[in-house]
């Protein structure tokens, strides 16, 4: 089976998602076909993006021309013309696309970029306000919601579990969370400090960061305890 990572993608639409999208993808090594409507964006991206081509993407023949129907991963990153993201979405799968992003911006936006084919929705504006109002109210240093009501969060432990190895702390009784790598404050044998797998034995000190998971209120409390 091919590598995923080597196998080509088509990204629709170069807006500020789809060409960071696109630029990050080809950085990495991944064979990128960028496509927009305006020419002028797609100018900007020449030398940039490999190949790259203005297109109405809301034309089937079109892209059968250009060969989409050959990937089998697509993104739909159009913005604000939601009728060209549904009509895209629906002609990438009526071309037997096997794995489709598509961007939404907004829920119900969303459930019809699912309901004509997307396989996947993303909604970069939102999930970008929702981490960031994470990370204004309370010590959480970092944040990143894994499922409707899982997160990991990056923070320093507080008081109650400091000096203590975690198998004594009664993390998951008293808060419902895990933590599951540590950062120490100083550094160790002359080497920077970097993230390592939390043990049972594992003892927090002051100023570490940690790496904790559990549901989202659960992380959020802990996250506020002193």
């Amino acid at each position: 089976m091919a590598d995923r990572q080597s196998e080509p993608v088509v990204v629709i639409g170069l807006g500020r998602f789809g060409s960071a999208l696109a630029l990050e993808l080809v950085s990495r090594g991944t064979e990128v076909l960028g496509i927009d409507n305006r020419p002028k964006v797609v100018q900007l991206m020449v030398g940039r993006i490999p190949h790259v081509i203005t297109a109405d993407t809301t034309d089937i023949e079109a892209l059968r021309q250009l060969g989409v129907a050959e990937f089998h991963r697509a993104v739909v990153a159009i913005g604000t013309d939601i009728q060209a993201s549904i009509l895209t979405t629906s002609l990438l799968s009526e071309l037997g696309i096997a794995d489709i992003w598509a961007k939404a911006i907004s829920d119900q936006h969303g459930n019809i970029l699912t309901r004509v084919g997307a396989h996947h929705v993303v909604a970069p504006e939102h999930d970008m306000g929702e981490r960031v109002a994470h990370l204004l109210s309370g010590r959480i240093l970092d944040y990143v919601e894994v499922d409707a009501d899982f997160a990991v969060i990056k923070t320093k432990p507080p008081r109650d579990v400091v000096g203590v190895p975690l198998r004594e702390s009664r993390l998951r009784s008293r808060w419902g969370v895990t933590v599951v790598a540590v950062k120490p404050q100083a550094a160790l044998a002359g080497r920077q400090p970097t993230f390592t797998y939390a043990t049972p034995d594992t003892v927090l000190s002051y100023g570490d960061l940690i790496l904790v998971v559990g549901a989202v209120d659960n992380v959020e409390r802990f996250a506020a305890a002193e």
